[in-house]
């Protein structure tokens, strides 16, 4: 009898792996926030934490671990997914073609668009005062740890916007770190104005580059681009984890059918016995 080969498990490249320990320490970073603000809020029940000036070491750890972030992503770097790597000038592999093919300028607006509405509304509520600095933050926060899982997991943003084949193409990757921080463009200060200025930074580098050099961003002339050349396999994974749960999915199916089942055949039973019809006269 022939044996079923099973498929080999693709390991974790070293991509992946950094970016799995940045989903772990932002996840901390959040948590600790969290629990830092609910303390605070037990402590002064009846006041508004509004002031960051007050928690300036918090300040500085937050500000310290994403400034750091945003300017190794200026850099070339093998640990940084193509995706945000295709702007510089060594990962460019040229494929003999002469026009690049980008996403359209639509596509990328209805994003822009859609992200403006939903922090608009975040906006909304902290001028109201139903938000506080604080609130804001932790909004930050989230979508750092919601960034990680758009690479790793799961991305909306290209399932149900851009509509690109992986992380490698996708014409917004660099906008994550503006749109991360887009709560904080409303409150004032020096740490979150630096933070999100320098998000802007960021962004306009990419765009700058985009608009100079399109051939670097587009699959059909930059090689590195093509699934032949991709090293990090973060499609794979992503694979990998919807074959898993699909496996569960099934699995849990299963067995709530035979649960049901055997419900079903204990109540038919039950209801033998009660019946006096079945009994013997």
């Amino acid at each position: 009898m022939e044996k079923v080969k099973k498929k080999r498990r693709m390991p974790l490249s070293s991509v992946s792996i950094f970016h799995y320990v940045k989903l772990v320490y932002r996840s901390l970073l959040l948590a600790a926030v969290v629990v830092y603000y609910i303390v605070k809020r037990v402590h002064r029940v009846d006041e508004k934490i509004e002031s960051l000036a007050e928690s300036p070491v918090v300040m500085a750890i937050l500000g310290s671990v994403f400034a750091v972030e945003m300017i190794f992503r200026m850099i070339p770097s093998k640990l940084e997914s193509m995706g945000g790597e295709k702007q510089f000038a060594r990962f460019y592999q040229p494929t003999g073609e002469a026009e690049p093919r980008l996403q359209s300028a639509w596509v990328t607006f209805r994003v822009f668009l859609a992200w403006v509405l939903l922090n608009g509304a975040f906006g909304a509520l902290y001028l109201a005062g139903v938000f506080d600095q604080w609130i804001m933050i932790i909004i930050s926060l989230i979508y750092s740890v919601c960034d990680m899982c758009c690479i790793l997991f799961f991305c909306p943003f290209q399932t149900w916007f851009m509509k690109n084949k992986c992380c490698a193409t996708c014409r917004i990757y660099n906008w994550d770190y503006a749109m991360m921080f887009t709560p904080l463009a409303f409150v004032r200060g020096v740490f979150t104005w630096g933070v999100f200025g320098l998000a802007l930074v960021l962004l306009l580098l990419w765009e700058v580059r985009l608009h100079k050099r399109p051939e670097r961003f587009s699959e059909c002339t930059n090689a590195s681009l093509a699934c032949a050349n991709c090293k990090e396999k973060l499609c794979h994974h992503k694979k990998q984890l919807r074959r898993f749960l699909r496996k569960q999915q099934i699995f849990l199916k299963t067995q709530t059918e035979k649960l049901r089942e055997t419900l079903r055949r204990e109540k038919d039973d039950d209801g033998k016995k009660n019946d006096p019809t079945d009994r013997e006269p």
